[in-house]
């Protein structure tokens, strides 16, 4: 039966909550679940009657019927856990009460997901679908042939698939095959799937090459192996890693305290795109792009763990409303069935943004582009097809690099969330160009992503990785393209097994054999496991709360046999070596085609500040805000480089580091590096700049040797098309060539050869693109260098020319910007400079004489001073000889780089470079003063306010901004950036390590690091409370539900920050309402509150928790009055490093630190503190309850209506009154905050500190939080 319940939002807006249960609900459920579904704990704010005026006309729009959504899964799990079992599903749609006159069709067509959602003309009175299953059938090959195939909508096959599965089926098998096997094979063999291309026969210009492209692309690490451990064999590359010491549970999968121990991890590495999905539904493409590099990671060797992402979008001209931008060409005809580039910018970001935000994967580094031109030839070449690349980096241990065999008897298992008909022949679609296929049928082939979901299996994965040589996965690979078809067929690739379909658990009880079988629903695994260990790994599966499917066994026969027991079928019976190990080689014939392009010829009257103007509003150039703002950078504490620098935190960057533990200083650092438009003008040239960007971008982070570098190589084209192929294998060459010079090689990597679109009658080809990925370890995480300028009026700036003196300008940003690609790119020419300029540059970092540098790519030298000066919050005076022309000159881009270096080291540094035959010149000087001004050959080519040009740098960003969050917010941003001072910080205390006899004494005060499903704060906050001599213990609420431990043994209390339940209904809301209607539980809590030798800390998620559970400010207000946090003033997820004042207050935990004002990071989507009754909030202020609040600039506290003061954003971030961001009881024992220190706990976790305090600080000053939660349990014990 279905019951509704409605939450008015706003008089014109509301929620319907669509609640299907098993049965009537008693008085007493229904009064929880109101609790559950109300605003806060308010159950007035809950009705079962609308509050729309019923006389206007109201659109409701909700989810399809034929699958839960993860917000269903979410809730549902909330109510189960509160002992609601008879609900079944709950759907929440959206009513809106529109007025007379506006357009229905387009509100509708403006305010919905076509892909995932409908209208609802009427309540809905059931989820039950009216499909009936499809049945299973055979293809009639022996009737009708090969061709019988041409008659199955939406397969990838050609003329020699279609053949090759008519031999299998007819001549080897002798019998017809079932749609299941022919869908099932469509996918696993497409190109997507099994890269026939890389591994084919090429034929150019008549001549037959004698390598494959992947022979040639693997001749690299064949010339230069180094440290090489995993490459071309798995989901995830590998290079050697260092022995470290890291904190572990000591009995992974159970409540248990954490250890110190001694581990060899090695990094990898993993790229995927998600090309197609994401230009067809830009959010969920997107999320499940990241989604499944997530598991790239996570399904490497016998388990990765994943540390942090990349992510990169490109897309055609983004035409934003009002918002000229003159390169861009507005009449462009785009297919019906694709999202437009502005919402795959906005949109694709944030389905990635969202996904790692929930899942507790940082996104440090990345790239985004924008080009739609017709070339000089008349060619049109844009992003229609659109791009989304995501890396991954991460940790393996040394013992679990190797998949183990599939022996006979191994159990086939899947763990995950359920079969949905959702992504149904992905991987085939993907290798079609777009335009192709059916509309229904892209929209088809479109996952949706449930990143709680694969977080829970994460910490399945996680828990057995922890268990070092007893970890009980033999093997495992991840569920992506083909569905189970795919994950489970590689499991068993050279043994064969059984599996029953019916066993895979099924979140659409309509699905059809063929649909569960072949469908792309994500956040599965297929693992193989040992039958004597299945039961301890299924109390590890009950503890994540994770379905475990245990599906069937290998066989060892060879043959991979699906059967159905409902009817006794065998729909899938397939001989793998056949079908997937000996496929024969396919031939690809090309030819070199002239492009005949143009030089670039500019206006002759074009001054270079002019063009400067327009280059700085590039999307490639200008700052990338927009796209950072919004994912969490921080989560895990492993980060020690992001996007950001300097003490405005601009996007600027040249790589990201992550540590290996935070119990050590070894690290990794990985870089991107690509060229596009340049690959337009030149393929071969356009590779090399590729991998000289990544050279040149990585240098900055202390590696050593130029030859531990390994790159992924990923490949986005369409060979298929006339002259496409041949300029592809140039570009292939051109790499591997280059990369056998510097000494690195490429160990893995992805291709995307389906990189055009067809529109109308013409086909329109992506820019050709090989996307770099570089990473290498470090052996000092503090030994880098950011382009900042560090100490303006002291220093000079050192330009480093790799190219020699030219100024080549095709495929540069100004060209684009002019709507000149040019016929004569930038190169490499000798390699071996480039090469040395690494080792110099290496050198120059060891021996700490670079303040700051950047590399010189997308707007040529100019830029790159600029980013310098912006990001160091100063000016510079650049005086410059040559002869190029100034415009030749400064937007040229050219391989080279830009140091600046103290006045009194210059000797040193020069004699450095020298030593190593570098080309440089001493080009100028940094100010103080903020102005930037250019000489070249004696004559000032450019002079004026360092701000203004920053503004403009900032300007394309800002209005994107506008677009997808509140643009007052985003106003106010861009008025209070304009001429920031930048921090300004004040430590009040000394501080100091923790002593080691303290960390290492046995007896310890034990804290509970308490997490919820969706909680991805807890190892960050456990190393923090080891590093101040707690014994931290790792605890579930399935383990209080359960009963398997209590906190009783407990002195500390920690819930920790996260997503709990993905924010379902609300932040925390889930989890607040698991601990307050289990009588149990509540008692439990409340029992530890009351303890007068407890105390507990609540941060982000924990906040809200703590809020919610009416622990903060005291306990006993009712709902009504209760202070919560809400959504951000903004409207979105911010992640930025602010600034905070530590105030009077009685909270232990800041006990000596009053008056400190430091820098820390925050992530939340919901951290406004709202106060319902305003006498609590004089009362909280009159009794110093509030020990945290956000300031500016200038240490100054916000006012009460924080969105009408004029310093308030970003400085406060979520909008809280007062800049309020913690709240504490009288007694000070127990403490709530949304920032995040346990992320900067340690010195190299903090993104920004002033040179003299990084110098003279022994330990990071948010350590003493910890140390002081530790002093008090020693005090309260009497040790004290």
């Amino acid at each position: 039966m279905m019951l509704r319940f409605y939450l008015k939002k706003t008089p014109f807006f509301e929620f319907c909550y669509n609640v299907d249960v098993s049965s009537p609900l008693t008085e007493d459920e229904l009064i929880t679940l109101k609790y559950i579904l109300a605003d806060g704990f308010i159950i007035e704010s809950i009705s079962i009657n609308s509050a729309l005026n019923k006389k206007s006309d109201v659109i409701e729009i909700g989810p399809r019927m034929n699958f839960a959504t993860a917000f269903s899964t979410n809730i549902v799990s909330i109510c189960r856990t509160c002992g609601l079992d008879k609900v079944l599903r709950i759907e929440r749609s959206r009513r809106y009460l529109i007025d007379e006159g506006i357009d229905k069709e387009d509100f509708i067509k403006k305010n919905h997901d076509r892909m995932t959602e409908c209208v609802y003309a009427t309540p809905i009175e059931s989820f039950e679908t009216e499909a009936e299953e499809e049945e299973v059938y055979e293809i009639p090959l022996k009737e009708k042939g090969p061709d019988a195939l041409l008659e199955v909508p939406g397969l990838a096959m050609d003329e020699w698939d279609r053949l090759f599965y008519y031999n299998y089926f007819v001549k080897e098998e002798g019998r017809n095959p079932t749609i299941v096997e022919i869908r099932d094979l469509d996918n696993a063999n497409s190109e997507h799937s099994r890269h026939g291309y890389f591994k084919g026969k090429q034929i150019i210009d008549g001549k037959e090459i004698p390598y494959t492209l992947m022979d040639i692309v693997k001749s690299t690490l064949k010339k230069n192996p180094g440290n090489s451990i995993i490459a071309f064999k798995d989901n995830s590359s590998a290079i050697r890693g260092f022995e470290c010491y890291t904190i572990l549970p000591e009995k992974p999968g159970y409540p248990s305290a954490f250890k110190k121990k001694k581990v060899h991890y090695h990094i990898i590495f993993t790229a995927e795109t998600h090309n197609f999905p994401t230009g067809v539904a830009p959010f969920p493409g997107a999320e499940t792009g990241t989604g499944g590099r997530i598991r790239d990671v996570q399904a490497t060797g016998r388990g990765g763990l994943v540390v942090a992402g990349t992510a990169s979008y490109c897309t055609g001209n983004l035409l934003i409303p009002d918002y000229e931008l003159p390169w861009e060409t507005k009449d462009f005809p785009y297919p019906s069935n694709l999202a437009s580039n502005l919402e795959v910018e906005i949109k694709a970001s944030d389905g990635a943004s969202d996904y790692g935000n929930k899942f507790g994967e940082p996104i440090i580094a990345g790239f985004t582009r924008s080009f739609d031109q017709r070339i000089s030839n008349g060619e049109r070449w844009g992003w229609v097809k659109k791009v989304m690349f995501t890396g991954g980096i991460g940790q393996i241990n040394a013992q679990h690099i190797e998949k183990g065999e599939a022996k006979k008897g191994l159990l086939i298992i899947q763990v995950g969330g359920p079969a949905y008909g959702i992504g149904i022949g992905g991987g085939s679609a993907s290798s079609k160009l777009q335009g192709e296929n059916e509309e229904e049928l892209d929209f088809n082939a479109v996952q949706r992503g449930d990143a709680e979901m694969e977080q829970k299996m994460n910490r399945v994965i996680r828990a057995c990785i922890e268990m070092g040589e007893r970890n009980p996965i033999i093997s495992i690979h991840d569920q992506g393209a083909g569905g189970p078809a795919n994950v489970l067929k590689e499991l068993v690739e050279k043994a064969g097994g059984k599996i029953e379909i019916r066993r895979i658990k099924l979140g659409d009880p309509t699905l059809s054999v063929l649909k569960i079988w072949i469908a792309e629903y994500q956040e599965r695994c297929g693992l193989l496991i040992e039958p004597e260990r299945i039961k301890e790994f299924e109390e590890i599966c009950n503890r994540e709360k994770v379905n475990c499917e245990i599906l069937g066994i290998v066989t060892g026969d060879g043959r991979f046999i699906v059967h159905d027991e409902r009817d006794d079928t065998t729909p899938v019976n397939l001989n793998l070596d056949k079908v997937l190990g000996n496929i024969p080689q396919k031939t690809f014939i090309d030819k070199k085609i002239d492009a005949r392009l143009e030089p670039i010829n500019l206006p002759d009257d074009i001054t270079l500040e002019a063009a400067l103007l327009l280059v700085l509003k590039d999307l490639a150039v200008g700052s990338k805000r927009f796209l950072i703002n919004k994912v969490d950078r921080s989560v895990t504490g492993l980060i020690a480089q992001q996007q950001c620098c300097g003490p405005l935190q601009l996007t600027v960057a040249d790589m990201a580091i992550i540590a290996q533990t935070h119990f050590g200083l070894t690290s990794a650092a990985t870089s991107i590096g690509e060229q596009p438009i340049k690959m337009l003008v030149d393929p071969k040239a356009g590779a090399r700049m590729s991998v000289g960007e990544a050279i040149t971008n990585i240098m900055w982070a202390y590696i050593g040797r130029i030859e531990d570098i390994k790159c992924s190589a990923n490949w986005m084209w369409a060979p298929k098309l006339p002259g496409e192929g041949a300029a592809l294998y140039d570009a292939v060459m051109a790499m591997s060539d280059m990369m056998i010079k510097l000494g690195i090689a490429v160990d893995g990597g992805k291709d995307s050869l389906s990189m055009a679109t067809k529109v109308g009658d013409e086909i329109v080809k992506s820019p050709r693109e090989l996307v770099i990925s570089a990473y290498a370890t470090m052996p000092d995480i503090t030994k880098k260098v950011t382009p900042d300028i560090k100490k303006p009026g002291k220093t000079n700036l050192i330009f480093i020319d790799i190219a020699k003196g030219k100024t080549r300008l095709g495929g540069s940003i100004l060209g684009c910007v002019f709507k000149r690609i040019g016929d004569k790119s930038p190169d490499v020419d000798d390699p071996a400079i480039l090469k040395n300029t690494f080792a110099a540059i290496q050198r120059l970092i060891y021996e700490d004489l670079i303040l700051s540098g950047h590399d010189i790519s997308d707007g040529g030298l100019i830029v790159t001073l600029l980013e310098m000066a912006f990001s160091g919050n100063c000016g510079v005076h650049i005086r410059m000889k040559g002869d190029s022309s100034p415009i030749e000159r400064f937007f040229a881009e050219e391989l080279g780089a830009v140091m600046e270096c103290k006045k009194e080291d210059i000797n040193k540094v020069e004699c450095i470079l020298k030593e190593y035959g570098i080309e440089f010149f001493n080009i100028g000087e940094t100010k103080i003063e903020k102005e930037i001004t250019v000489e070249y050959n004696g004559k000032v080519v450019l002079h004026g306010d360092m701000r203004k040009l920053r503004s403009v740098w900032e300007e394309t960003s800002y209005q994107i901004e506008r677009l997808q969050a509140n643009a007052k917010c985003a106003d106010q941003e861009k008025k209070n950036i304009y001429d920031r001072k930048g921090p300004k910080y004040l430590i009040t205390f000394e501080p100091e390590e923790t002593p080691r006899a303290l960390i290492e004494i046995n007896d310890k005060p034990n804290v509970a690091i308490l997490r919820e499903e969706g909680s991805n704060g807890d190892r960050e906050m456990t190393s923090a409370f080891y590093h101040a001599g707690f014994s931290p213990w790792d605890i579930t609420m399935t383990d209080l539900i359960s009963n398997k431990i209590t906190l009783e043994k407990f002195s500390g209390l920690v819930a920790v920050g996260g997503f709990s339940y993905a924010d379902v209904p609300e932040s925390a809301k889930g989890w607040a309402s698991v601990i307050r209607f289990n009588s149990r539980l509540k008692e439990m809590f409340d029992e530890f509150y009351r303890r007068p030798d407890t105390f507990s800390l609540g941060v982000c998620n924990g906040c809200q928790l703590f809020a919610l559970l009416g622990w903060v400010p005291w306990q006993g207000l009712e709902d009504t009055r209760q202070p919560r946090f809400v959504k951000n003033l903004s409207g979105r997820f911010e992640s930025r490093w602010v600034t905070v004042k530590i105030k009077k207050s009685p909270a232990i935990m800041f006990e000596g630190m009053e008056g400190s004002i430091l820098g820390v990071w925050v992530a939340h989507g919901e951290g406004r503190v709202y106060f319902p009754d305003p006498m609590i909030l004089e009362e909280v202020l009159r009794k110093n309850l509030v020990p945290l609040v956000f300031v500016n600039d200038d240490g100054i506290e916000d006012g009460f209506e924080s969105d009408i003061h004029p310093f308030s954003y970003p400085f406060n971030p979520n909008g809280s009154p007062y800049g309020i961001t913690g709240l504490c009881t009288e007694d000070g024992r127990h403490l709530a905050i949304m920032p995040h220190p346990e992320r900067a706990f340690l010195k190299w976790q903090w993104p920004y500190m002033p040179e003299e305090m990084n110098k003279n600080l022994r330990a990071s000053p948010w350590l003493k939080m910890f140390q002081n939660a530790r002093l008090w349990c020693d005090k309260i014990k009497g040790n004290v």
